[in-house]
């Protein structure tokens, strides 16, 4: 134990060995943060300027208020323009009371708020935009604001052309006819807007990146989906970092770009950093009991948003590049170191056991974060007591009984922007851009601060001044040219995504980068180069191939996640050798197996060919809201979602679930009303919420989804006429909404199957054949004869019981049109055994079907000569058993 705390104290200080030349107080190592706790906090209102003395920090550093209530009010995000005034996205309506009492009102905002002064803080505000419904999403593109709200995808630019600093034009710059959302719970929507080096602006959960161009933005899918929920950023070479709160997992699809595909490696995100350290008691944690230690902390990230990877230069080096994560449940900030291992990134937190940031202010709870154009770190704070959606706070609900035993409802229209600064650092100076030329603009691609680099090659893109061109160019050679020192490789990588943007690179210019001595410059040249390869471009294969032993690996596995993903001719068979020449290195078979799901989302659909239209289109749209919404926690392919760090699952897997081939009834209910409490025995560190709120349209086409894609439902062709459909109606959806109207708890699985007639009955075969398979009868009596002991059959052998032959009945489908007792598609197995065949007999029949010996039946069954004959045996023995 003492080499392992020895080992990670010691890796802390080689992180922290960085001293910045700017201020001589800069200590060569970070001092950690003096961690008091507090096992009582008060929940009453603190006052910006009390908050600020609440906060635990490392020395030296400090918060200063940037702006607060009465001038903002539910911040959630915040963009700069070129000329560093601040946006604020101010959800309004957000949690007002723990039962989100007007929350879909259009009464939220955006304020525009400007620092006359120079002092840091802001001292002027106006409402830029009014009566939204929840901004969620904003981005600064020149001299206007786009903006997204909550429940669509329609982005639109405000301006302000008067410059009274209200938005007086609104024009749409994408909207997608038919959009439908994944969920109409808040949390579950699209965040992000972030327009990264690369040009392509990423966002969460809908499957598209955007590019801008002519004053709109273009679409780009991502078959895999973004992943993430609250909050997108990027490093310096364009890798994005997601979190992903649902799965209680602070780093998620941080692997690859995902225009490749899903990627998480099991060890990214281990056990260790899982664990966060509040100092102070935080008993309303949506997980209850299990996610709290025994002095009431939070004992592991539950709400994880808000990351940010700081790449400012105005507060202590070892900082830069650092991962940044907001866990407002806990009221911590995160730092993490982030390393990169053979090309696979890992986090690991830079205090052990300890945090960056922390609060004893129970309304601390931060949201998000950014590096500024001053070079200081930006935190928004809420700052309110209930941080959770209404889902989550329902009558009866752990959370619920906590909000009203400590009056954290009371706690609203409050909020705090704070800058972290450091002791001897100065401000950078304000930012012009907008007022700039694109000339101007390139010599700040080599700023020490990120923000500058990526504004300035943002709004020479924005410009598409082709007349820089020659420079750029010349700055990706290596060439000074307009800056005022050779280029670092900061400058050639902005300047060759510069030209990329402009649509300005040729072959000559990749080329050059392809040599670069910095391997991120190499590594963007692979990916520019991308439209050469698809173009099946011989030279270009060629270059490309003598990078294929390049001592970088973040080279290696763009070179085969360039020449995988696209599969030319000329390409596939140097994506072949990189994969066999790096095998040992476990992420590129992963990033194979990525990029071979990605492919198959993309051409997804062999098995919806035989369904109605109705039925395909409900289960479609039904896997765009699964792969982006239930994934979270369900995992991809229903298998699960380990938790990170840990052997626990998130939520219970799909696949293979009982419950997947139940009745329709039993999957709306735990759609419409959610699920709580153990499932088969196993506890899990969430609930599974309500989801009524959506439209049935949208209910069934979830329930559609799993019951095709984890159930049987569409294994069989159906023929016209059928009356006995394997998929939910949206009339069948409404009429159980209707049944169950007044419920407002959660259901437990005992509930749910004490619905069904084998929960009041022993479990004999024929029972537990209810509970498990398909629509039950209506009538809930069992039948005394249905009680009695099956016969024997007439064999030597004991004839199997029904836990014997359901996993065959599962396997083979059986169960999608036969029940033991009712009729379902095909007739019930009673039914067939009362014609009293030997088993013989019944093992030629299920082979060989003879559907005149059915009439009252549609649907003809399909031979079943594939099966065993031990399988076929013990079927057919089990049916005779039926008599």
């Amino acid at each position: 134990m003492y080499i392992l705390i020895g080992s990670l104290l010691a890796t802390v200080i080689i992180y922290n060995c960085g001293v910045s030349k700017e201020s001589a107080t800069t200590p060569a190592i970070n001092p950690y943060p003096v961690r008091t706790f507090n096992p009582t906090p008060s929940v009453d209102y603190l006052s910006p300027e009390e908050s600020l003395k609440t906060f635990n920090l490392p020395a030296g550093y400090r918060l200063e208020i940037v702006a607060s209530e009465p001038m903002i009010k539910e911040p959630v995000a915040i963009a700069w323009d070129g000329n560093a005034r601040m946006y604020v996205a101010e959800m309004l309506t957000y949690m007002q009371d723990a039962d989100a009492t007007g929350e879909q009102q259009k009464v939220s905002r955006i304020s525009l708020l400007e620092d006359t002064d120079n002092d840091g803080k802001m001292d002027k505000s106006t409402v830029f935009i009014d009566s939204l419904l929840l901004p969620r999403m904003i981005l600064c593109v020149n001299d206007e604001l786009l903006v997204n709200e909550t429940n669509t995808i329609t982005i639109h630019a405000y301006k302000d052309t008067d410059g009274d600093g209200k938005a007086d034009r609104k024009r749409v710059v994408f909207e997608k006819e038919g959009y439908r959302l994944m969920d109409a719970n808040m949390e579950h929507q699209r965040s992000g807007l972030d327009w990264n080096v690369d040009n392509y602006i990423y966002l969460t959960y809908d499957y598209v990146r955007f590019k801008y161009k002519n004053g709109l933005l273009q679409a780009d899918s991502l078959y895999s989906g973004p992943g993430g929920q609250w909050g997108v950023t990027h490093d310096n070479y364009g890798r994005i970092f997601l979190t992903n709160a649902g799965a209680e997992n602070p780093m998620v699809r941080s692997q690859i770009n995902p225009v490749y595909g899903a990627l998480d490696m099991p060890d990214q995100v281990d056990n260790e950093f899982q664990q966060v350290w509040p100092i102070i008691a935080t008993p309303d944690v949506q997980g209850g009991p299990p996610r709290l230690r025994p002095d009431s902390t939070l004992n592991h990230f539950t709400g994880a948003c808000g990351q940010s990877i700081y790449r400012g230069d105005k507060l202590p080096a070892d900082l830069q590049g650092d991962y940044i994560i907001c866990e407002p449940v806990a009221r911590i900030i995160r730092r993490a170191k982030v390393l990169n291992v053979r090309g696979k990134v890992t986090v690991q937190n830079a205090y052990y056991r300890q945090e960056f940031i922390a609060s004893s202010d129970m309304n601390f709870r931060p949201v998000n974060t950014y590096t500024g154009p001053d070079g200081y770190l930006y935190i928004v704070d809420m700052h309110r007591g209930i941080i959770q959606q209404g889902n989550w706070t329902r009558p009866g609900s752990y959370l619920r009984k906590k909000i009203d035993e400590k009056g954290l409802a009371k706690n609203t229209g409050h909020g705090r922007i704070y800058r972290l600064v450091y002791d001897g650092y100065k401000p950078s100076e304000k930012p012009q851009m907008l007022n700039q030329t694109a000339a101007q603009l390139v010599q700040y691609l080599d700023h020490k601060n990120g923000w500058w680099r990526d504004n300035a090659q943002k709004q020479i893109v924005l410009l598409n001044d082709k007349s820089v061109v020659p420079t750029l160019q010349q700055i990706v050679r290596g060439e000074q040219a307009t800056l005022p020192a050779k280029p670092s490789h900061l400058a050639r990588l902005h300047a060759l995504w510069t030209l990329d943007g402009l649509e300005a690179t040729d072959r000559n210019i990749i080329y050059t980068a392809l040599n670069d001595e910095h391997p991120q410059v190499r590594r963007a040249a692979i990916v520019i180069s991308e439209p050469f390869i698809k173009m099946d471009d011989a030279d270009m294969i060629a270059k490309l191939a003598a990078l294929k032993n390049d001592p970088s690996h973040d080279v290696r596995l763009q070179l085969f996640l360039s020449t995988y993903s696209i599969k030319s001719s000329k390409s596939a068979p140097l994506a072949e050798e990189l994969l066999a020449a790096n095998k040992t290195n476990p992420i590129f078979p992963a990033a194979q197996r990525s990029m071979d799901r990605n492919t198959d989302l993309r051409i997804y659909g062999t098995r919806l060919g035989n369904l109605a239209a109705a039925d395909r289109n409900s289960v479609l749209a039904g896997a765009a809201v699964f792969n982006s919404l239930c994934a979270s926690c369900h995992g991809e392919g229903g298998k699960g979602v380990q938790v990170a760090g840990t052997n626990s699952l998130a939520a219970p897997p799909l696949a293979n679930s009982r419950r997947m081939f139940a009745d329709k009834e039993l999957q709306v209910k735990i759609i419409l009303h959610g699920m709580q409490g153990p499932i088969d025995g196993k506890e899990y560190p969430s609930v599974m919420p309500a989801l009524g709120a959506n439209s049935d349209e949208w209910v069934a086409s979830v329930v559609n989804y799993i019951r095709f894609e984890f159930g049987n439902a569409g294994r069989r062709f159906r023929r016209p006429g059928d009356t006995s459909s394997p998929f939910v109606s949206v009339p069948e959806v409404a009429a159980i909404r209707k049944k169950y109207e007044a419920r407002t708890e959660l259901w437990t699985l005992d509930e749910l199957e004490g619905k069904t007639p084998a929960a009041a009955v022993s479990t004999n075969s024929e029972n537990a054949a209810t509970s498990t398979t398909a629509t039950p009868a209506k009538s809930t009596t069992t039948t005394a004869a249905a009680r009695k002991p099956a016969p024997k059959a007439s064999t030597s052998k004991k004839a199997p019981d029904y836990k014997t032959v359901e996993p065959l009945l599962q396997k083979y489908t059986c169960l999608a049109c036969h029940h033991t007792t009712n009729k379902v598609i095909g007739p019930a197995y009673k039914e067939v055994a009362a014609k009293k065949y030997s088993v013989a007999q019944l093992v030629q029949l299920i082979k060989s079907p003879n559907p005149g010996n059915w009439p009252g039946y549609t649907t003809k069954m399909p031979s079943m000569a594939h099966v065993p004959a031990n399988d076929l045996t013990l079927i057919a023995q089990w049916i005779k058993s039926l008599e």
